[in-house]
């Protein structure tokens, strides 16, 4: 994805949410198959899914989709339900994504084969996002080469693949052990693949700025170098190490898929992953430092393109950067107005007034295992209070679990959420970096109702406890996720939980005013072609602190992603004040967050969903989740 917020390197949220807990849509670029296994070719499916009752074609039609990526399935905890084992990974090869697209389209063709207006009004709603999540993947076919595989943020490859075996793929018995042991086996032919995949990009024009280059780079010697010069103290290593013990197992069998795993680790995965190195070593030579899209053969349709796949808005680069100028000049407003009740001298520059909020708001130490059991304690209590209070909003809450995680691989304190599996046996999680570093107090509520309740995990864990199609519980739009997410630290304040907190209510206005920065600085970067230094110097001017700098590059390398944030939210306020305006007395903030709740899709859909539900109000005729899209 889905990728988040916090102060450190690696924020979550992600992307992705696109992270790979995130749906297929956020995948989009880099779907692939079965490594291991022959995958049924997409054109032999159309003779499955024709003519099949519409319900039906969405399950089939959204399943064999997900057939193509069994790393998804593993993330979904759903390979039991399709009859899988998790012992493949994602064939990440050209000709399979190919067919991969193929698949696409003709899914979008057999949908428009039925008759929209003799469904039900709940299939309209799916066939509309339905159509809208088919048409954006296919709009994007022709930009099949412009991601960048690897990076050195959320979402590279190398990122992706270590969260796959230490997250998702469980291990809970024999067979577990076997199939990680088997999905080790095959990552030097999908490291393979993804050197081949930068070769296309290169052709294609698409090369990585030299700056990012080096750093992913450094955290790939990283992942085959530290702790340890031998593969037992290598993460993949260590994982299976530590979990196959709960097993029940016989001894000798658990040694031997350790050397097994050892192996393939030392002999296979480190020497293909210091080939993509070499490779790497070789692109760095022919980038440059320009930093934008703009810089690729139709750089700027590619950035229009993912404006409108990142917001699910129509939105231009110019209309989002001077939303931006102008949400940058309201927040910082709204601080000065804070800053004034603290009492701070009114003749300190902006950036004085920042540095004191941050000198006394308090922190923790996580530089040993007491602090990082603070932090987390804290966060717990954090989520547990603002839990209690969302009878007075919320009629709706998730059964599924969340439990806070502490990553001691970052530091910082920010977050990032991943999902419960499907299947309820994992339960959501609140990662947050506790790595030999200091966590400021005064941001930790804000990034804790982002990350947690009522945030991501209040939104995607009842979208997938809701009696939809798949695709509809599995899919996870950026703008409608980051955008309620960021709504949820407002609503928190509307409840009164920054009532005694002070600089909390500061860090969640500089959290906000982040997100703001972003819109500008996005699509300074992208469209108006602004260098590193230049969106450097604009953040830091804009936030009166260096704190974030880090997070340009997660701009570069993720193009449009970081807008979802603050135009989401921005759309979800407009939506509830359009709803309060027309009902009146009869508004109800509950009925209201449930109705959004229950229809994560494109705002250009919930638009229409909203406006229904204002006019079934107003002539007495609501019934809760009976809708269409007229």
């Amino acid at each position: 994805m889905g990728v988040s917020d916090g102060d450190r390197k690696k924020e979550g949220e992600y992307i992705m949410k696109k992270e790979p807990y995130l749906s297929l849509l956020l995948i989009l670029f880099f779907l692939g198959g079965c490594i291991g296994q022959a995958p049924e070719s997409a054109p032999s499916t159309r003779s499955k899914l024709t003519g099949l009752p519409i319900d039906e074609f969405f399950e089939e039609s959204y399943r064999q989709l997900l057939l193509r990526s069994p790393e998804q399935i593993t993330a979904l905890g759903m390979s039991e339900s399709f009859g899988l084992r998790n012992d493949t990974l994602n064939d990440l090869s050209d000709e399979y994504l190919r067919e991969t697209q193929k698949l696409q389209i003709e899914i979008l063709s057999l949908l428009h084969t039925y008759d929209r207006s003799t469904l039900t009004p709940d299939q309209q709603i799916s066939y509309d996002v339905y159509e809208w999540l088919l048409d954006d993947m296919i709009r994007g076919h022709e930009f099949m080469y412009y991601t960048y595989p690897v990076h050195h943020f959320i979402g590279s490859y190398d990122d992706e693949l270590v969260r796959l075996f230490t997250e998702y793929h469980t291990l809970n018995s024999r067979e577990d052990a076997q199939d990680y042991v088997s999905r080790l086996s095959k990552v030097d032919t999908q490291v393979g693949q993804v050197i081949e995949r930068l070769k296309l990009g290169e052709e294609a024009g698409v090369i990585p700025p030299k700056f990012i280059i080096e750093w992913t780079k450094g955290n790939l010697y990283n992942f085959i170098n530290y702790p340890s010069l031998t593969g037992d103290g290598n993460i993949l290593y260590t994982n299976l190490s530590e979990k196959i013990q709960e097993i029940d197992m016989d001894e000798d069998e658990k040694q031997a898929l350790l050397d097994t795993a050892l192996t393939e680790i030392e002999n296979s995965i480190f020497p293909a992953f210091q080939l993509l190195i070499d490779y790497l070593d070789y692109l760095v030579s022919v980038s440059t430092f320009d930093a934008g899209v703009w810089k690729f053969p139709n750089g700027d349709a590619y950035y229009e393109y993912m404006l409108r796949h990142e917001t699910s808005t129509d939105l231009t680069p110019e209309e989002i950067h001077q939303l931006g100028l102008s949400e940058v000049e309201r927040i910082r407003g709204e601080m000065e107005a804070v800053f004034d009740e603290l009492g701070y001298d009114k003749d300190l520059d902006f950036s004085d007034k920042v540095g004191k909020a941050v000198m006394y708001g308090g922190m923790y130490l996580a530089m040993d295992q007491e602090g990082r059991d603070e932090v987390v304690s804290a966060y717990e209590t954090i989520l547990a209070e603002v839990d209690e209070q969302l009878v007075e909003v919320f009629d709706i809450h998730p059964t599924m679990e969340l439990i806070v995680v502490p990553e001691l691989s970052y530091g910082g304190g920010g977050g990032y959420y991943v999902s419960g599996s499907a299947d309820g046996t994992r339960p959501g999680a609140f990662h947050t970096g506790v790595g030999n570093s200091t966590v400021y107090k005064y941001l930790m509520p804000t990034i804790a109702y982002h990350e947690g309740i009522p945030g991501h995990h209040f939104q995607i864990s009842i979208a997938q406890e809701q009696e939809y199609p798949l695709f509809r519980n599995d899919m996870i739009l950026n703008g409608y996720a980051e955008g309620w997410a960021l709504y949820a630290e407002r609503l928190a304040w509307e409840i009164g939980m920054y009532e005694d907190n002070p600089y909390g209510n500061i860090g969640r206005l500089e959290m906000e005013l982040l997100r703001a920065v972003r819109l500008v600085v996005d699509t300074g970067i992208h469209y108006k072609r602004w260098t590193r230094e230049e969106a450097q110097a604009y953040m830091r001017e804009a936030m009166g602190t260096s704190m974030h700098l880090h997070e340009v590059e997660r701009y570069i390398v993720l193009p449009a992603q970081a807008t979802g944030y603050k135009v989401g939210m921005i759309k979800m306020l407009e939506l509830r004040q359009r709803a309060r305006d027309a009902l009146g007395d009869q508004f109800d903030i509950k009925e209201f967050h449930r109705l959004i709740l229950m229809h994560s899709m494109p705002f250009e859909l919930l638009d229409k969903v909203v406006d229904e539900y204002i006019a079934a109000k107003l002539e007495g005729s609501y019934t809760l989740g009976i809708l269409s899209l007229a």
